[in-house]
């Protein structure tokens, strides 16, 4: 595994932006509800316990996801996600046939993907090049990495993690050759992250590096619209491997470009939000967010 340009020099000197101070506090305030959630607190005691006002709490949540603090609550509640699913089965059920027409489309992320063949998947990146580099997003800081032939990862580093999340996901290629290069991977992240920039004129490109059953379950994982869910059984069925739930589950566990292939929208049998490699509040503030996408114009 080569690298290029140490990242801790990349890393030290540069100040939060305020999209990752307001996830900062959106993770305090999901936190919070999560450990109070039955008390269905007021926005005043919300505000309270991150030491904000009211009316600045309201302010950032709307200009975060387009959702009021009550909103997103209502947008990652069990009961929300139970109806999700409820509304997605016939979806699934026919192979997602709705496609592009669905509702939930005209606010996707258009991504057209390629498989890289076994041999590289098996010969764990060797003579693949890959620039990486570190951007604000809606959800903390984002690790990408870029090939040639088109984003292969994305992965999330809370504050301190940089360097495991980077050494992290260089394990899952470690024989490719690695260089800091954030302004090759800056359109990536302006592409995945801003909204008005996803049309389907212009798909994102995505490279899957995996073995044959993840890639499909990868591919799977992309008919998923936003403002739907899926349960692992049902992505088992999709794949006609019904009985093998579990192995699908460690697929969409091993997924390398997080948010873009949205392992974020599968829930538990019962709508539960399981487990999710870059956390469970991350987890959250995604489908909220995604939430807020659906109630803009």
């Amino acid at each position: 595994m080569t690298m290029h340009s140490p990242l801790a020099s990349s890393m030290t000197s540069r100040e939060p932006t305020n999209s990752e101070t307001d996830y900062a506090i959106v993770c305090a305030v999901i936190a919070y509800l999560s450990r109070n959630y039955r008390d269905q607190p007021e926005l005043e005691e919300i505000a309270a316990e991150v030491g904000m006002s009211p009316t600045r709490l309201h302010k950032l949540f709307t200009r975060w996801c387009g959702l009021s603090p009550k909103g997103f609550l209502q947008a990652v509640t069990l009961d929300h996600a139970k109806r999700l699913l409820d509304q997605s089965a016939n979806l699934l059920d026919t192979s997602y046939e709705l496609g592009l027409s669905g509702p939930g489309r005209l606010h996707d992320l258009f991504v057209t993907h390629h498989a890289m063949t076994p041999g590289a998947y098996k010969n764990r990146g060797e003579g693949l090049e890959m620039a990486y580099g570190f951007h604000a997003s809606p959800f903390g800081n984002a690790l990408l990495l870029v090939t040639d032939y088109g984003l292969a990862g994305l992965a999330f580093a809370d504050p301190g993690e940089e360097e495991a999340t980077l050494a992290e996901m260089m394990g899952r290629f470690p024989q490719a050759r690695y260089r800091h290069a954030p302004e090759a991977t800056a359109r990536y992240a302006e592409r995945v992250f801003e909204p008005s920039a996803w049309r389907a004129e212009e798909p994102l490109r995505v490279v899957f590096i995996g073995s044959d059953f993840e890639v499909r379950v990868w591919e799977s994982l992309l008919d998923i619209p936003v403002g739907t869910a899926t349960s692992y059984g049902a992505l088992a069925k999709k794949l006609e491997r019904p009985k093998a739930a579990r192995a699908v589950g460690a697929a969409v566990g091993r997924n390398p470009i997080s948010f873009v292939v949205p392992c974020h929208r599968v829930v538990g049998a019962k709508g539960a939000l399981t487990g999710y490699h870059w956390g469970i509040t991350r987890k959250r503030a995604m489908l909220g967010w995604e939430s807020g996408l659906l109630t803009k114009d």
